[in-house]
């Protein structure tokens, strides 16, 4: 084990707690204490009261608009957790942050958890306290909006609960979200649910009204009929929500967990050890696997073919999972065919698929391309994106190029993926791209018959690659939800129990067929 790793790891570490600290002061101190000062909970604390006590809770997309002129966290706070023993997709807004009021960012996260709880029939709780849109950016947010109520009314067709808890300012088009869920609480005196407030009212018709006759929470639960239960104070409602998932009555799909199974063999803690400062350099995914599933028990399959790419079973908290680790970067042509027939496999057998990945992508070159890199790699594309069974991804180091949709990347629909901080992900390593806008920038001023200027590509290869490499690293990545957070490297198996936990909400079921067709 490598003392330099284990330093740049727990460096790295220590730069992504600073920026979740961000997420965690909400608005600043001045809009927190003036939200306390109101007599309200902060979004955590009323997740934490609604959670079953010492239940873990797996926060998703904490870095969302991490990079961007929007807040670190996006002003929502969203993630699994267990209430009254049942899994739930929680959603809480933070109305410390502009009131709650959603940018770009809020909407790509709410949706992001919307699509959790469909996928993985996931009972659905939001806390609701926002401002609605942020208006200055109502452009990028007022069409695609639409899709959060679209959302819920799909969720509720499918006959997976959603639940409503509004503790403050539900207005405008946030209305339809209490009006669109199955089950709605407001809290007495705090509540504040219409479609326009009392100055657009006036504005509109004319008419003179209060906030309370308006939009309260004792008018709806008198008048209008919308809120179905009506709570004395914010733990008053957070209680009713308990009760309400209690009786939903819910069922999982899928099939339990094996009754015992043995703890790893090897300690967690040395996780931080394994991936190089310099992801050039490869290292061993059975070092990572023996620290992660049951037992250390890996059933390694085509352990001599295509050895750059670990194959085989093994269990994660007594739940079965077939894992696919790069080994050695690169993915060749015998890579790419066993992934293939493997992925075949678990589809035949109803196992979820667990890709670990450090690759650097498919191999190129003369030999590679004539033996037929493109149809092999194509053949393992085609497998994955066909594939029925859940699939989690977790990004330790490189995952560049097509390596990263061959290795089942965002844009092929992991139920779950997340990154470590040595992760980095993009068409290829910054060295690489540059050096290919240099010698297609020098070919194309000899074909011009014009002199090269060595000195000013020099500064542009550097600036290119400072660019690529800086647009490639797992916080920048994170702030756009292309995965659902960056975690700790000793919390994965953690992680993975509660994702593998939450897929089995639903049930597991593998393609019969229907691969498409494999050019051989």
């Amino acid at each position: 084990m490598s003392t330099e790793n284990r330093t740049t790891m727990l460096e790295r570490l220590a730069e992504l707690e600073a920026e979740h600290d961000k997420a965690l002061a909400g608005g600043g101190p001045k809009y927190v204490d003036r939200h306390r000062a109101r007599g309200k909970l902060a979004a955590r604390e009323r997740v934490e009261l609604l959670l079953d006590q010492d239940s873990p809770f797996l926060e998703l997309s904490p870095l969302a608009a991490w990079g961007s002129d929007y807040p670190v966290g996006a002003s929502l706070v969203t993630g699994i957790g267990v209430i009254e023993g049942t899994e739930c997709v929680i959603t809480a807004n933070d109305p410390t942050v502009r009131g709650g009021a959603s940018n770009p960012w809020t909407l790509k996260k709410a949706l992001r958890a919307n699509e959790i709880a469909l996928t993985n029939r996931l009972p659905l709780v939001n806390l609701v306290e926002s401002g609605g849109a942020d208006l200055p950016s109502q452009k990028e947010i007022f069409i695609p909006g639409g899709a959060l109520f679209r959302d819920l009314t799909r969720l509720s067709a499918a006959g997976i609960p959603t639940v409503a808890v509004v503790f403050g300012n539900s207005t405008a088009g946030g209305a339809y979200v209490p009006g669109m869920s199955d089950h709605v609480i407001m809290v007495k005196e705090r509540s504040k649910v219409f479609l326009g407030g009392p100055p657009l009212v006036k504005m509109a018709t004319g008419e003179e009204s209060d906030d309370e006759s308006l939009g309260g929470a004792d008018m709806h639960a008198r008048v209008s009929g919308l809120a179905d239960y009506f709570a004395p104070d914010e733990p008053g409602a957070l209680r009713t929500a308990r009760r309400v998932v209690a009786r939903l009555n819910w069922r999982k799909q899928g099939p339990a967990p094996a009754a015992g199974y043995d703890p790893p063999r090897y300690d967690e803690d040395e996780l931080l050890d394994i991936v190089p400062a310099d992801l050039r350099t490869p290292f061993d995914p059975r070092d990572v696997i023996a620290r992660v599933v049951d037992g250390s028990e890996f059933d390694e399959f085509k352990p001599l073919y295509g050895p750059s790419l670990a194959t085989g079973w093994a269990r994660v908290h007594g739940y079965p999972v077939g894992i696919l680790a790069n080994a050695q970067g690169v993915l060749f042509s015998a890579e790419s065919q066993k992934a293939a027939q493997f992925i075949q496999l678990a589809n035949q057998r109803d196992i979820p698929l667990l890709f670990l990945h450090n690759t650097t992508g498919y191999m190129v070159g003369r030999e590679y391309e004539q033996g037929g890199i493109i149809k092999h790699g194509a053949m393992m594309i085609n497998a994955v994106s066909n594939s029925r069974v859940p699939h989690i991804s977790v990004l330790m180091g490189a995952s560049y190029g097509a390596g990263h949709y061959g290795m089942c990347g965002r844009a092929y629909d992991p139920r779950f993926l997340f990154a470590w901080p040595s992760a980095k992900s993009a068409v290829m390593g910054p060295t690489q791209l540059a050096g290919v806008l240099t010698i297609v920038a020098r070919q194309s001023a000899a074909a011009r018959g014009l002199p090269f200027d060595e000195e000013a590509a020099a500064g542009l290869r550097a600036m290119v690659e400072q660019q690529i490499e800086s647009e490639s690293l797992p916080m920048f990545l994170s702030g756009r939800l292309y995965d659902d957070g960056v975690i700790d490297p000793r919390d994965t198996r953690t992680v993975l129990g509660v994702c593998l936990s939450a897929v089995h909400s639903a049930p597991v079921e593998g393609a019969r067929g229907g691969f498409g067709v494999f050019r051989m």
